[in-house]
């Protein structure tokens, strides 16, 4: 026979209970996922997806690393990730997977993201999840920060050697060049202003310029006030040499290029900032 189960005042015919929905919808995602294959993190294994919003895993080297969501687009998000995984140091899209649930439209309200992150956090698990691997652009104020250890820029810097795509070869205005390599590199490259850029011409030898190389040709053709700076996760071009960020790794000033030795601090959580398809 079943035992009754008493309640606080000892009767055993009623007590309290505490439905839990949103855990109960978390472990059904987790398991739901759980009992997904991977796929490469590739173009042609996201052009198989079909365009719809939902949740999404990533794993590095077989490691359960990253719980993602797509408010609109699980495609779209995932070449977001793709484009940005791929202009970095220290990691190699051949070893990153991903795995992926559509999730009806009127499920988002719930936040299903949320339900499995917090289910996975209690296992110890999606460490990219804290690390600031989803966050964009943090904006001018931002900057000057130093950097966690594990940071997700410091465990993967941004790659100067990376091919600039889309780039024009032969005499084109300084704004023009400056536009190109904003849109054609896999991070971003935020620059100041000026009514210059749109006068000086400037000369590219080829299309099939790295990033490095297309910074030394444009840090030449800026005043000596400015600076372009490789900070650990993007790169800012601004009026304001020689002005030295904690998290910057190398300096462009005329014809001077060097290194530099970034500062960081204590391994420990990181805000994430929240994704949308429309991020870029």
């Amino acid at each position: 026979m079943t035992p009754a189960v008493e309640s606080d005042d000892g009767a055993k015919y009623h007590r309290d209970f505490t439905l839990s929905i949103t855990k109960a919808l978390g472990d059904q995602l987790a398991d739901a996922l759980e009992g997904l294959d991977r796929a490469p993190l590739t173009d042609d294994s996201i052009d198989d997806l079909k365009e719809k919003p939902g949740v999404y895993q990533l794993y590095l080297n077989g490691e359960f690393v990253y719980v993602g969501k797509a408010d609109k687009s699980i495609p779209a998000r995932l070449r977001q990730h793709l484009r940005k995984i791929g202009g970095r140091r220290g990691i190699s899209l051949q070893d990153v997977e991903f795995s992926c649930l559509y999730v009806a439209e009127d499920f988002s309200a719930l936040a299903p993201e949320q339900l499995l992150i917090t289910h996975h956090k209690e296992a110890g698990q999606i460490p990219w999840n804290n690390n600031g691997f989803g966050n964009k652009d943090p904006g001018r104020n931002r900057d000057s920060t130093v950097l966690k250890a594990n940071h997700f820029d410091m465990l993967f810097p941004i790659d100067l050697e990376r091919t600039v795509d889309g780039l024009t070869p032969g005499v084109v205005t300084l704004q023009k060049l400056l536009d190109e390599v904003k849109a054609g590199l896999p991070y971003n490259f935020r620059y100041q202003k000026s009514p210059l850029f749109k006068q000086r011409l400037v000369t590219v030898p080829e299309a099939n310029m790295t990033a490095d190389s297309v910074f030394r040709l444009i840090a030449k053709e800026i005043p000596d006030s400015w600076q372009i700076v490789a900070l650990m996760g993007y790169v800012i071009m601004y009026d304001d040499s020689p002005r030295e960020y904690p998290s910057a790794w190398h300096y462009y000033r005329g014809a001077e290029s060097f290194e530099a030795a970034p500062e960081a601090e204590p391994p420990g959580p990181i805000a994430e900032a929240e994704e949308t398809d429309e991020d870029a």
